[in-house]
């Protein structure tokens, strides 16, 4: 088991430009999943509203754990597309976790991204590449996007956005090189605890 190692590959301010380079890293695994798992905390009501047209029917739920006055587990349970604003705003932050089918939500998820942290992660295999004596790792491999983060497992927020090649549990910094230079980068520190 273990996780993999996520190396940063591209920081930008542009959330367009991650997710373009992103994407050509994704068209470069060998497989990937049928499935992307897209992450967001939302800050306001408009990011609310936003990711509720994104992805429709998607579980938001608090943040942070709210409970009642007996203890029981609160549930955000308002529908985004019709509450108002005053009645959207006691519940924030809030949060969406979901995977939806690869190809089907990204680019608008990417483009409806607020001031909260948020990620998209392409799971898949890179190819064999006998002249780094790289094979793929499809337990570990994939590409991710952290928007307004540095790290891969999320860690504090960032203005800017980051790109990272995920590898097998090993490391693969001749891999995580080559893919840099594949989106006209470079990696841009150590590997990270991933996925």
């Amino acid at each position: 088991m273990g996780n993999s190692r996520a190396y940063p590959v591209l920081r930008t301010s542009d959330p367009a430009e991650a997710y373009a380079r992103a994407e050509l890293l994704r068209a470069l695994l060998e497989t990937c999943e049928d499935e992307v798992s897209l992450y967001a905390e939302l800050l306001t009501a408009a990011d609310v509203r936003r990711m509720a047209e994104v992805l429709p029917g998607a579980r938001l739920d608090h943040l942070d754990v709210r409970t009642g006055p007996e203890g029981e587990y609160l549930r955000f349970d308002l529908d985004p597309r019709t509450a108002e604003d005053a009645a959207l705003e006691p519940h924030l932050p809030l949060n969406v976790m979901v995977d939806v089918p690869t190809g089907s939500a990204e680019e608008r998820f990417a483009a409806a991204v607020g001031r909260g942290t948020a990620a998209v992660h392409w799971c898949g295999r890179w190819p064999a590449d006998p002249e780094t004596g790289s094979v793929g790792s499809p337990q570990y491999d994939g590409v991710q996007i952290v928007f307004h983060g540095d790290r891969s497992q999320w860690g504090g927020w960032a203005e800017h956005h980051t790109v990272f090649v995920h590898v097998s549990k090993f490391g693969d910094e001749p891999r995580a090189r080559k893919l840099a230079a594949a989106i006209g980068s470079e990696v841009l520190g150590e590997a990270q605890l991933g996925w």
